[in-house]
């Protein structure tokens, strides 16, 4: 597979929501979209190196990088063709400063603000 892949949690609206968006302006079909309900027990252990699937987006990148949080974000963002001078802004020095902080309390909140909806594999 040549293309990134990125770990979503399918029970929650946010995320599909926003998942749902960014495929439409993946216009070069950059991005693979993988539930974390899917993933299997050898990929969950090898990124636990970094945090809980479940508590923040991750991205698996080409180059075989693993990608958390906000760093994800902000790659997805800078590889779809239509936000890339919003990513090039998240790129800025103090922006991780800022971002890290925003996502973490956005991901902490939001079963709380947009409930869980059950993932069916379909």
């Amino acid at each position: 597979m040549n293309r990134h892949i990125v770990f979503f949690d399918a029970e929650c609206p946010l995320c599909r929501t926003v998942k749902a968006v960014l495929r439409k302006l993946d216009w070069n079909n950059a991005i693979y979209w993988h539930p974390v309900q899917e993933v299997s027990e050898p990929v969950k252990e090898r990124a636990n190196n970094y945090k809980n699937m479940y508590d923040e987006i991750y991205m698996y990148t080409k180059n075989k990088q693993m990608l958390t949080g906000f760093n994800t974000v902000r790659k997805i963002l800078f590889l779809l063709p239509a936000t890339i001078p919003l990513a090039l802004l998240l790129y800025l020095p103090f922006a991780k400063s800022i971002g890290d902080p925003a996502y973490r309390f956005v991901s902490t909140r939001r079963y709380k603000w947009f409930g869980r909806v059950p993932y069916n594999n379909q």
